[in-house]
């Protein structure tokens, strides 16, 4: 199975004040996890540059022409209490929109079985009109658009298994029918949303919420119940992934109990529904995850997977 891996060096330039959890370690952690001998056949690429209306898949264009005109020349700037910019920031986040629509265009026209993008900022907690939560764009639902609008997908899921629901997501398919958003997040904890209320406006919206002190097991059980099942009814023609790994019990920004083998046994999951409804076409986009330790070894067990092995 191939499985192809983007990232760039421009992650590394986003970057966050002394002691923010959104730093540029992360990607470093990550890079050396997938040095190992085991990830030999990974197919490598650098991130893309994106144009900036790429954004625009997900975002108003007044709203992308205020976070380019946001980045400063020098120094840090406040989006919002926890999300800020630095003269990096821009390149990265447009970085980041490349590598998701490389991985989506790789996918799609299969040259590739699958494939996974380390990049930063994240993106799932940026709704249609606000930056919050360390993210400026949101990745994800550019992914999921542009598979609709240039390769044709009559209908993408998106599977959120980071710890903090992704309210920006949620915001952006909200009325889109083509679009299944389902996530699983521990409740209560930011940004607020994510009760299994909220279905959006043609059900297409799946919530379901874990509890403080949860572990792999009530996750299994719930994503097991109240994930995979709508997954695999949707058919869709793409699954891309948010792929958040702080629900790993080690996270200092989080309360569940995750390991390393929960995030492999979730990718498994959702790789079995890909090869029975959509030729196997898997997207995974790097979101949370702030315990380097535990960031890396998810990470690894998560592209091993994706790997076949």
């Amino acid at each position: 199975m191939t499985t192809l891996y983007l990232c760039h060096p421009a992650s590394l330039d986003h970057d966050t004040p002394p002691g923010h959890p959104e730093r540029a370690d992360r990607i470093r952690v990550i890079e050396r996890a997938l040095e190992d001998e085991r990830f030999a056949a990974l197919v490598r690429e650098q991130a893309p540059l994106a144009d900036l209306s790429v954004a625009g898949l997900a975002h108003p264009e007044n709203y992308v022409a205020a976070i380019a005109a946001a980045a400063p020349d020098e120094g840090l700037v406040g989006i919002d209490s926890d999300t800020v910019m630095s003269p990096g920031s821009l390149e990265a986040a447009r970085r980041a929109l490349g590598a998701a629509v490389r991985a989506v265009d790789e996918v799609m026209e299969g040259r590739v079985a699958n494939a996974f993008a380390a990049m930063r900022p994240p993106g799932h907690h940026a709704e249609r009109e606000r930056a919050m939560g360390f993210c400026l764009f949101n990745t994800a639902a550019v992914a999921a658009r542009h598979a609709r609008r240039h390769h044709g997908a009559a209908r993408v899921a998106l599977v959120d298994w980071d710890v903090h629901h992704g309210n920006g997501s949620q915001d952006i398919f909200w009325d889109d029918p083509s679009v299944l958003y389902a996530s699983t997040h521990q409740m209560p904890l930011f940004p607020g949303t994510g009760a299994p209320s909220e279905r959006g406006e043609h059900d297409t919206i799946v919530n379901v919420a874990l509890h403080a002190g949860d572990d792999g097991d009530a996750f299994r059980e719930a994503f097991s119940h109240g994930v995979l099942p709508r997954l695999e009814a949707f058919r869709p023609d793409l699954i891309v992934i948010s792929a958040g790994f702080d629900a790993h019990w080690r996270d200092p920004l989080a309360n569940l109990k995750l390991t390393e083998a929960d995030f492999a046994w979730a990718t498994r999951a959702v790789m079995e529904v890909a090869d029975r409804r959509c030729g196997g076409r898997v997207v995974s986009l790097l979101e949370g995850g702030y315990d380097l330790v535990g960031l890396s070894k998810s990470v690894a067990a998560h592209v091993e997977t994706l790997m076949g092995r």
